[in-house]
């Protein structure tokens, strides 16, 4: 049974201190520690458009990693140092101007990785726009003394 080291108003604390820049961005909706997974959504804006109308690539990528990292600090607490080593995203059909849902999967937690699994879907019920594997390096624990 997994144990939930953070919750969303911890992690939005935590942001404030260590990335202010990315608090607001994205809202955690659902935190499920016995599925080892969490539900992010990203408010619609038009800043995040694309010619054509659609939302851009890197939007849903960072959507992804915010993902992961929100998981990763629910599970393992404040952890800074943490940092992705690599994000590969599938993109499946074109997202439209409108909210974005993230469910984010802990596929393995290790002692020097964690492997995710993300899948984002659109809230206008159009399915799954994108999927990402992310996987990020975790610093090395402090010492007892």
């Amino acid at each position: 049974m997994a144990v939930l080291a953070m919750n969303a108003d911890q992690i939005d604390q935590f942001l404030a201190g260590h990335f202010p820049q990315a608090r607001g961005w994205t809202r955690i909706t659902a935190i499920r520690p016995d599925a080892e997974e969490i539900d992010l959504v990203l408010p619609f804006s038009a800043d995040n458009l694309r010619p054509g109308g659609t939302l851009s690539g890197p939007t849903l990528m960072a959507l992804a990693d915010t993902a992961m990292y929100f998981l990763l600090l629910s599970r393992l607490g404040p952890v800074a140092l943490a940092v992705t080593t690599s994000l590969n995203i599938n993109f499946l059909r074109r997202p439209p101007p409108a909210d974005l849902t993230a469910t984010a999967r802990m596929l393995k937690l290790g002692q020097k990785l964690a492997v995710g699994e993300v899948h984002i879907r659109s809230v206008d019920g159009g399915g799954l726009v994108a999927q990402a594997s992310v996987t990020y390096a975790l610093p090395p624990p402090r010492s007892a003394t």
